[in-house]
């Protein structure tokens, strides 16, 4: 059993739970908002799988992201940097959601990047100590620590998805 069973097997859990809510929705039920200042799923989606991104490759293992090593924010049609956190109501709004296609292979490709390095950690590796955010240089935390603010995260943003997708389709949005 590795160090880092707990973590992968929530991580796991929740994308199983944000895979069926988006199992099926169209382009159209991924972009609706269910009032103007709130996100829709494809950005949920988007954002959840830019923090584990970045917390992933370049907070934890100092490796370019997968948004720009693999060219993912061109397959999203955005910039290299785009704004992912504090976003203002004008932005929310303005916000257009990529090709469905392009959404879910980036959440494939940062769930295979996330199992990879949490399956390789072992017990003395959870010790190991981490800066996060990385303008922040006084956050010194343990790599334990870090992997607990990823799920949190994830499970946070996996949650809204769920919920939106019930309030759309109605029940069914958890096999």
């Amino acid at each position: 059993m590795s160090a880092a069973d707990a973590v992968m097997w929530t991580l796991d859990r929740n994308w199983e739970m944000v895979d069926s809510a988006i199992d099926g929705l169209d382009a159209v039920a991924m972009d609706k908002r269910p009032a103007d200042h709130c996100n829709s799923i494809a950005w949920i989606l988007w954002h959840m799988n830019r923090v584990a991104d970045v917390f992933i490759n370049t907070r934890l293992q100092s490796r370019p992201q997968l948004w720009l090593s693999d060219g993912w924010h061109e397959k999203f049609g955005m910039e290299i940097r785009v704004k992912v956190l504090g976003r203002s109501e004008e932005e929310i709004v303005s916000w257009v959601a990529p090709p469905l296609d392009a959404q879910l292979g980036y959440f494939e490709a940062v769930k295979v990047s996330a199992r990879e390095f949490i399956n390789s950690l072992g017990a003395e590796d959870l010790d190991r100590r981490v800066t996060f955010p990385p303008e922040a240089q006084t956050q010194d935390h343990s790599l334990a620590t870090a992997l607990g603010q990823l799920v949190w995260d994830n499970v946070a943003h996996g949650g809204q998805i769920a919920y939106l997708r019930g309030l759309y389709n109605g029940l069914g949005w958890h096999r």
